[in-house]
């Protein structure tokens, strides 16, 4: 197995994820033992398998991120990271959730974020990182202006969700407004 990145905050572990970790997972863990380890449910077990069977990256798109734990409780909170990562652009989506709603305003997901924006610049080498916000997502929009995302445009009918296409505000931060934002943080 590819080795796993573990990265410490005050609060956090995170765990990094690759495609070449989830097979892994998938190859050698149960069923019972891969729900444990992600926090996740049947659906979410099935949703997983289905995305290793059918390929979760190109010669050029792939997906990293983190499994953010509570240190306290060892307890799996949700997942941060990259999705849609273009290695040859160096650029990549990036994406957040929480698990459950009871962790969510507890500045988990903003203390995570800095490790892994830091981790997607230097060790990925991306040069831009791209967040697609619904417009009602007023804490989704809050976290990424803090770390000073550009707000770019409306991506029209961007995403389907339920059936339905929704708009996107498309969100941006360089590697070069990372690093002067690096010595105030």
């Amino acid at each position: 197995m590819e080795t796993q990145i573990e990265i410490h905050t005050n609060r956090l572990l995170l765990k990094s994820i690759t495609p070449q970790i989830i097979n892994h997972l998938l190859n050698t863990k149960s069923a019972t033992e891969v729900k444990a380890y992600f926090n996740i449910n049947e659906e979410a077990y099935i949703q997983l398998k289905h995305m290793a069977e059918k390929g979760m990256e190109t010669h050029r798109i792939s997906v990293f991120y983190f499994l953010l734990v509570e240190k306290e409780s060892n307890h799996v909170l949700g997942e941060c990271g990259f999705h849609t990562w273009n290695n040859t652009h160096r650029r990549a989506e990036l994406f957040y959730s929480l698990k459950n709603d009871i962790d969510k305003r507890k500045g988990y997901m903003g203390e995570a974020l800095q490790h892994v924006l830091n981790h997607g610049f230097n060790a990925l080498h991306l040069h831009r990182v791209e967040a697609l916000i619904a417009e009602e997502n007023i804490a989704s929009k809050k976290l990424v202006e803090k770390y000073k995302f550009t707000r770019e445009g409306i991506m029209r009918e961007d995403y389907c969700i339920n059936g339905k296409n929704e708009d996107s505000v498309c969100f941006s931060l360089l590697k070069p407004e990372w690093e002067a934002q690096l010595k105030t943080l």
